[in-house]
């Protein structure tokens, strides 16, 4: 069984406080790179025209734009309500008709079995309260149904830049990393008996930059957590945190160009609900 989170962490105020962080920023610069990444997702479930899909924390729009395209009839929720806007913009320049609403991935407002197909990516392995994000994935899912993820992988780059961020924040006692929903052992945990079956597999996504330096300003000016935590920072430890993230991707870099590609793996998941 997976433990329960300790009842004295206030979830509701590290929700919050990542809302906040979110809103700051430039999200779609940041988000627009893993339009491949959703794609895929959208065809290792194997979608059907007319299937009901949910996207769950849709962040811009990208995996929900993927399950429109193959003419699914599509909700995205997230609960940032910028995002959603620049969702809702995106889905009008491709005239796609997509449900975007303002919810919590913790307490979805759909009934029971609403949904053929319940994806995620990059997104629900955020949730403070995993295991209830992860029941509510289930719940929502009809049986048969496929529950599709894409989550950071707790030992790719991911791990290098939550390194390099906890040395200055670190993460709130008591609540679990975010980086665990890209173990597939975790992931089998989290759903249990509740799927019938589960299929993993570890992928890559390349982070592309003209430059070390553009490297270390989309991160440090567009990304909101980064821009969140250099804000509470003295200018010194700012300007070393600021170092810290050039050194990261110089170190990850596989380019010798004089441009930047960096390998970020993680776990693309497939499961049908019993």
């Amino acid at each position: 069984m997976v433990n329960q989170p300790a009842k004295a962490v206030d979830l509701s105020a590290i929700k919050a406080h990542q809302q906040q962080s979110w809103t700051v920023g430039d999200i779609p610069i940041i988000a627009r790179p893993l339009v491949g990444v959703a794609e895929n997702l959208c065809e290792a479930v194997e979608l059907h025209p007319c299937q009901k899909v949910l996207d769950v924390a849709t962040c811009t729009g990208n995996v929900a734009l993927g399950a429109a395209r193959r003419y699914c009839e599509v909700t995205g929720i997230d609960y940032t309500a910028s995002f959603l806007e620049v969702a809702r913009e995106r889905a009008a320049v491709e005239r796609l008709s997509i449900d975007f609403i303002e919810a919590d991935a913790e307490n979805l407002p759909f009934p029971s079995a609403s949904f053929d197909v319940v994806l995620s990516a990059f997104g629900v392995m955020f949730t403070p309260d995993q295991e209830k994000a992860a029941s509510e994935l289930l719940r929502v899912c009809r049986s048969g149904g496929k529950i599709g993820l894409v989550n950071w992988t707790p030992d790719g780059f991911f791990r290098k830049l939550n390194s390099v961020m906890q040395n200055y924040a670190p993460a709130p006692l008591g609540v679990k990393p975010p980086g665990l929903w890209g173990n597939e052992e975790y992931v089998r945990e989290l759903l249990g008996d509740e799927v019938v079956s589960l299929q993993a597999r570890k992928r890559y996504f390349y982070h592309r930059y003209r430059s070390l330096q553009h490297a270390t300003d989309v991160t440090c000016n567009d990304f909101g957590p980064t821009i969140t935590m250099l804000q509470m920072l003295a200018p010194d430890a700012r300007e070393q945190l600021i170092r810290e993230m050039r050194e990261m991707f110089e170190q990850s870099n596989k380019a010798t160009d004089g441009t930047v590609v960096v390998p970020a793996e993680y776990l693309e998941v497939v499961a049908v609900r019993r």
